[in-house]
């Protein structure tokens, strides 16, 4: 009965005591719908809560029966600031760290996606670059615009240092005009977005479960 609980609450089921696995224990993070920020979403929305995620992973990192994190996505994206608080928690993971993109990892999922040491995206599965946006009333001054701008370059800058792509590049993609309809930026599936080096590598589940393995021997070895 706690499992399902946790698993509807958090997406998540607890390991059972006993259930070591020699390899070492993978403890899985799921980000999927929406990434919820300070408002609540309205009923009906799947969302990933940031109160939920940050102590998790603080717990994660703490707890030594957790010997790598996989980072499972499928986004649309959402609230730009907690997306980033969850991505820098993870790119400053202390344990061997995988990220998979299924499905889709837009927006906001693009840094959660680069923030873990390797990445996967499966073959089929999709991510979209493009301007930060923001909802309600805004002043038309400079300083609108040059916040804005600031909020940007942490999402650029963020991505460009936990991946393979040049900032000039992320920036091309994402003020391009003639990708999406009525829109700026740009939407990468599976092999584009290995060739324009923000994700490491095409791969499903077996993928990046062996390489998180892998990771963990060369940290015991350590």
């Amino acid at each position: 009965m706690e499992n399902q609980d946790n698993l509807e609450k958090y997406g998540q089921i607890e390991k059972e005591e006993g259930a070591d696995n020699p390899r070492g224990n993978i403890w899985y993070l799921p980000i999927i719908g929406h990434i919820e920020g300070h408002m609540e979403m309205p009923q009906g929305h799947k969302t990933t809560k940031y109160e939920h995620t940050i102590p998790m992973l603080l717990d994660a990192a703490e707890n030594s029966n957790v010997h790598g994190l996989l980072v499972v996505l499928n986004t649309v994206g959402g609230d730009v600031e907690a997306g980033l608080a969850i991505a820098e928690l993870i790119s400053h993971f202390t344990k061997p760290t995988v990220s998979l993109v299924l499905g889709g990892g837009h927006s906001i999922g693009v840094p959660l996606a680069v923030s873990a040491r390797h990445s996967f995206i499966s073959p089929s599965a999709a991510m979209t670059i493009h301007p930060v946006r923001m909802n309600g009333t805004m002043i038309g001054a400079q300083q609108t615009y040059d916040y804005f701008n600031k909020m940007q370059d942490r999402v650029l800058d963020f991505v460009v240092a936990n991946s393979k792509i040049e900032k000039q590049r992320l920036n091309d993609l994402m003020m391009d005009t003639a990708t999406l309809a009525m829109d700026m930026g740009t939407f990468l599936i599976g092999e584009e977005a290995v060739n324009e080096g923000l994700i490491d590598e095409i791969g499903g589940l077996s993928s990046a479960t062996e390489k998180l393995y892998e990771m963990i021997a060369e940290s015991r070895q350590g």
